[in-house]
């Protein structure tokens, strides 16, 4: 019988000990694998949306939901402010471009956002099917709209009040959808985009000839404008100025907390799971003193029995590895298909995520340690011995 086929029938011998040392390493392995993809996912998707945008102009409170709301369609508006109030901004010398925003609806949990064409230079969208929006009441939908409800250029859609999908709808006031977006990875996968006069038009009724925007998407023409425009506007208005980039590494930071303990709490079931190894593969020598002292005899030689101790251990580390990926991996891609049906973010178990490899070396080659000291008791031991303790 080989060593590998010797080490697994000493693995199969004792089932629910196996099972125990390859669950605990599987977890610790799992969720450190789960942290490294959805950090590594979100974070992409944080830094790809609002790279986009160097500052954010709206109504004032917090500047991290003006941005989640603005920038990510991830929150509710802080305010409008007045279209007249916010010209100055946008015609500022140093301002590159100002994209409108006029939020408060939305489609089956997709943001309907009032803008003009300048919103698709931002994420550098283009049109995969029909024309851009030229009048009230026309729709440009992201792909990402269009696949999920079979939307194509022709259909009409009703959007709801509210930015939640139960909110009531606006039936009387449909939207005649004129072009699909191709796909861009970005935010814009998942909006409704229309003329800014339409979501007047709809809500005419609530705010009569109150002409209203949500926020301004600024891009800067000078590098000198970051240090001057946000202070002008926060200082000088009613209004407030929040930068993207800023906001976005505040909320990393605040979620990187979390992540953090939640990866000691991993690294610290490995360590366990570990150690339970090495004391089950110690064990495992005392129990088998005889089978060890009878291989000797038979002519097998201190490394063949370091070997075996040493195949054991590692057959452990890899199943265990190999499980725990399958598992983190498996986890990510349920939370993404569960997050896709809700119309939030994406994300995908079906990517390879930066650090991974790192992880599974690092289980390998801790494990292998763990494993080198039982290997090395079984390679020094003396048959003599051995059957004296029997």
């Amino acid at each position: 019988m080989t060593i590998p086929r010797l080490a697994l029938a000493y693995l199969a011998s004792r089932p629910l000990l196996t099972a125990l040392n390859t669950a605990m390493l599987a977890l610790g392995v799992a969720t450190i694998a789960f942290l490294l993809l959805v950090t590594g996912q979100a974070e992409d998707r944080l830094t790809r949306d609002a790279k986009a945008v160097d500052l954010v102009v709206g109504a004032k409170g917090s500047p991290l939901q003006l941005i989640l709301s603005t920038v990510f369609h991830a929150d509710v508006p802080t305010g409008n402010i007045g279209l007249e109030e916010s010209r100055p901004v946008a015609t500022n010398p140093m301002v590159a471009s100002a994209t409108p925003l006029a939020l408060g609806d939305s489609f089956r949990g997709h943001r309907i956002v009032g803008t003009d064409a300048s919103f698709l230079d931002l994420y550098d969208a283009k049109l995969a099917q029909g024309a851009m929006f030229a009048g009230e009441m026309e729709a440009v939908v992201g792909s990402e709209v269009a696949r999920r409800h079979g939307i194509a250029p022709g259909a009409q859609l009703t959007g709801a009040h509210g930015l939640a999908a139960s909110g009531p709808a606006h039936g009387e006031h449909p939207y005649k959808v004129v072009g699909v977006l191709a796909p861009t990875g970005a935010v814009v996968d998942r909006l409704v985009l229309t003329p800014v006069e339409s979501v007047w038009h709809v809500h005419e009724e609530h705010a009569p000839g109150r002409k209203e925007i949500t926020a301004l998407l600024i891009r800067y023409r000078t590098p000198l404008a970051a240090a001057m425009l946000p202070r002008a506007i926060n200082s000088g208005t009613a209004m407030q100025a929040a930068s993207p980039a800023y906001e976005a590494a505040r909320l990393l930071e605040l979620v990187g907390a979390g992540v953090q303990t939640l990866q000691w709490f991993a690294v610290v079931l490995m360590a366990s799971a570990a150690l339970s190894l090495f004391v089950a593969l110690s064990s495992a020598l005392q129990e088998r003193r005889y089978d060890l002292a009878l291989l000797r005899t038979l002519g097998a030689s201190p490394a063949s029995l370091a070997a075996l101790t040493l195949a054991e251990g590692v057959t452990l580390l890899v199943a265990g590895a190999i499980l725990g990926l399958a598992l983190g991996h498996g986890a990510v891609h349920a939370l993404g298909l569960w997050l896709s049906a809700s119309g939030s973010w994406p994300l995908t178990g079906l990517a390879w995520a930066q650090g991974e490899a790192i992880l599974a070396a690092a289980v390998l080659g801790i494990g292998a340690l763990t494993c080198l000291v039982p290997a090395l008791q079984a390679y020094a031991s003396d048959p003599a011995s051995l059957l004296a303790k029997r």
